[in-house]
């Protein structure tokens, strides 16, 4: 019996060194591997920070541009600290590369490139050429690209570029610098690595239009944006100009949707007809671009023809088909940025620069807001135009 109580004791000092031992190698296995996870954790916070700190310097040393934070001057500014602008050489050619010519906008554009080499051509009686290309549409980028090397390959004098995306022309630019020829980002998408940006304030485009819709609501009420390509400068900066304005200023004004149609009329409609049946109380939409505004209109008529009630449309760009629609009392506003002389100003500087004057990198461009008071004003009293001079 007492070797039974013996052995028994035996046993359970046993069983409980060994829980005991159990317990706390439990513990330290529980506290290494919380150690190991504190540790982890530090490791990863600290390569998440040197992450972000390597990200930070390398957009500081890329020199990340944008054109609507710098200070720009304005064409009169130019002409006034540098004069007349050179004669090119005879037999001088300069390359424009567009988006696509479906787009009035981009035909106006290229109308008023034309007509100020025309003019020169006759007025000074020289041999000069602007070549004006554009993409087969609005996303062909690739295209788009390929026009501009060839240009580039032919050495034309100066290239003048509005890209379809933010990146698309860079390796063609990138070729031109490389070559010594002059490079000029014109009114859309943005080149980083172009000499000189020339166009309006795209980020102005959005204030000019969420100030005017906000007074006509009186401060209040629902509104949308239409949004054109994503991947475009002038989209985004016309989008954020709008939405800051009107949260600085207008606080009453609550923005419902936005979404991208990449300006394509027949989308852009298709998004307001969503978007009144989404929301009753919508009382503006503001588009990107004048040709989305149409579409939208077509909508908001036939909303209009249904209920009798009112959604306010605004565009950007100040097409024709946009005033006549302003005239016939359907799209409300646009935002003009006066195409058919913002590219004249583009080839001035363009000339100004292969003869030898070293502009500021960014030169304005004039805009306006057009609505039923002035849609019948000439633009040249709107803008005070002045042609170029030459010396």
């Amino acid at each position: 019996m007492m070797r039974k109580k013996l052995a028994g004791a035996l046993l359970a000092t046993a069983m409980l060194s060994a829980l005991l031992m159990g317990c706390s190698s439990q513990q330290a296995e529980t506290e290494a591997a919380a150690e190991a996870q504190t540790t982890a954790q530090a490791e990863a916070s600290a390569d998440e920070a040197e992450a972000e700190e390597t990200e930070a310097e390398t957009e500081e040393a890329s020199g990340e541009f944008n054109p609507d934070n710098e200070d720009g001057v304005s064409i009169e500014e130019v002409r006034e600290e540098f004069g007349a602008t050179p004669l090119p050489a005879d037999g001088t050619t300069v390359g424009v590369v567009a988006k696509q010519f479906q787009n009035e906008f981009w035909r106006i554009f290229k109308d008023g490139y034309e007509a100020s080499a025309e003019k020169i051509a006759a007025d000074q009686g020289i041999d000069f050429t602007v070549d004006v290309q554009a993409a087969q549409s609005e996303t062909d980028e690739t295209g788009q690209l390929a026009i501009l090397n060839n240009m580039v390959n032919k050495q034309y004098a100066a290239v003048l570029c509005s890209p379809i995306s933010d990146g698309n022309l860079v390796p063609g630019i990138e070729t031109a610098n490389e070559q010594g020829i002059p490079t000029v980002n014109v009114n859309d998408g943005l080149i980083a690595n172009a000499d000189y940006f020339v166009g309006p304030r795209a980020y102005q485009n959005g204030e000019l239009a969420a100030e005017w819709i906000s007074e006509k609501l009186g401060g209040e009420g629902q509104v949308a944006i239409v949004i054109g390509m994503p991947k475009a400068f002038a989209a985004r900066q016309r989008t954020l100009g709008f939405e800051e304005w009107c949260a600085a200023n207008a606080p009453g004004i609550e923005i419902v949707a936005k979404q991208n149609a990449d300006w394509d009329r027949q989308k852009s409609k298709e998004l307001a007809q969503n978007w009144i049946t989404q929301y009753p109380d919508l009382k503006a939409i503001f588009c990107n671009n004048d040709g989305m505004a149409l579409g939208v209109v077509e909508a908001t008529e036939e909303y209009k023809e249904e209920t009798g009630k009112d959604i306010l449309v605004v565009g950007v760009d100040g097409i024709g088909e946009a005033y006549d629609s302003i005239r016939a009392g359907k799209l409300d506003a646009t935002i003009d940025s006066f195409p058919y002389y913002m590219s004249q100003i583009a080839l001035e500087c363009g000339l100004r620069v292969m003869g030898g004057q070293e502009l500021p990198r960014v030169v304005w461009t004039p805009q306006a807001l057009i609505d039923s008071t002035n849609v019948d004003t000439p633009a040249e009293e709107i803008i005070n135009w002045v042609d170029t001079s030459f010396e």
